[in-house]
């Protein structure tokens, strides 16, 4: 694996963690959401470290926020599938409660991210 500066990053860090939350939480998931809706959700999991990793090594600042904003916007996606899945009563409140920290930290650091590099970049 490539030893990237992006990788010592906290947001990057504590969004491996969240993927392997969801990879677990989903496991608990019913069989007939196996394909559906675990799935969508750990595309959507995803899809925030991958874009926070290919974002982070982009040249350009315009380029780095874009892929951020998807970061982003795969949070906003993630965090509803789990109010759907507290909706349909696959999970209570309290079994969420962990990832929903989780999910409040990276998207708060994101949030951040986003906000320094736009700063930066008006300067």
């Amino acid at each position: 694996m490539l030893n990237l500066s992006h990788k010592n990053l906290d947001v990057w860090q504590k969004g491996l963690v969240l993927v392997k939350s969801v990879y677990k939480i989903t496991d608990d998931l019913p069989n007939n959401e196996q394909f559906v809706l675990s799935s969508q959700m750990r595309r959507a999991v995803n899809s925030i470290l991958f874009n926070i990793s290919e974002g982070l090594s982009r040249h350009t600042k315009i380029e780095k926020i874009r892929f951020l904003d998807i970061a982003h916007s795969s949070l906003v996606e993630l965090d509803t599938q789990f109010e759907v899945c507290k909706e349909l009563e696959y999970f209570s409140s309290e079994e969420l409660s962990e990832i929903a920290e989780q999910m409040n930290s990276v998207f708060a650091m994101l949030t951040n991210l986003i906000r320094k590099l736009r700063r930066d970049d008006e300067k």
